[in-house]
């Protein structure tokens, strides 16, 4: 698969189920448009849950060749990118645990929390866009403090805007528990910003 090129010229308007359809069918450009549309997003995904990008590409690699081997068994009754999803986030602690890292133990929160991430912004004007680059930055920052588990659940519902149960489709975390690291995973950066001496967020 790495080693071919093939034209997908007019395949970018296709919908996920068309490329899918396709490429089951053998045509192997469609699922090279798949791997185009996705391959940046789910380059970035894992990145933010193992923060280190040479093992991002390669698990990421993973995720493709484990895609191409098993859409015949993708359904319809799930969005691909969240199936998509799902098979990174699989790979992604498969990863881990290779590496012999232990997943941190979380404890469930029994409150639902209201505060709101700010990722994405209307286009702001040049002070404005320089203050904000500085916000996403320090935002960044105290993402990548949060342990694993919370990170990657932060990424998902704010970075991907992934619905609750979206996420807890990917994660196969139960739908309480997602909502109950979100508000915790909230919790533990408004501390930090507080910490950096930080408020506005």
């Amino acid at each position: 698969m790495a080693t071919r090129t093939f034209s997908a010229e007019g395949l970018e308007h296709f919908s996920d189920a068309d490329l899918i359809s396709g490429a089951i069918k053998g045509a192997e450009e469609n699922f090279e448009q798949l791997v185009e549309r996705y391959q940046r997003p789910i380059i970035s995904y894992v990145y933010r849950f193992l923060n280190d990008y040479d093992a991002s590409l390669d698990v990421t690699q993973e995720v493709f060749i484990k895609v191409y081997n098993s859409l015949e068994r993708y359904s319809t009754d799930y969005k691909f990118s969240t199936w998509l999803y799902r098979i990174a986030h699989n790979a992604a602690i498969d990863h881990i645990r290779r590496n012999s890292r232990k997943e941190q133990s979380i404890e469930a929160e029994n409150s639902e929390g209201t505060y709101q991430l700010q990722l994405e912004s209307k286009r702001p004007n040049p002070e404005e866009d320089r203050q904000r680059s500085e916000w996403r930055t320090e935002i960044e920052s105290v993402v990548q403090c949060l342990p694993a588990a919370y990170r990657e659940l932060i990424v998902l519902r704010h970075g991907k805007d992934l619905s609750y149960v979206e996420i807890a489709e990917i994660t196969s975390l139960p739908l309480g528990t997602v909502k109950n690291r979100l508000f915790r995973a909230r919790e533990m950066m408004r501390e930090l910003f507080i910490e950096r001496g930080l408020t506005g967020i």
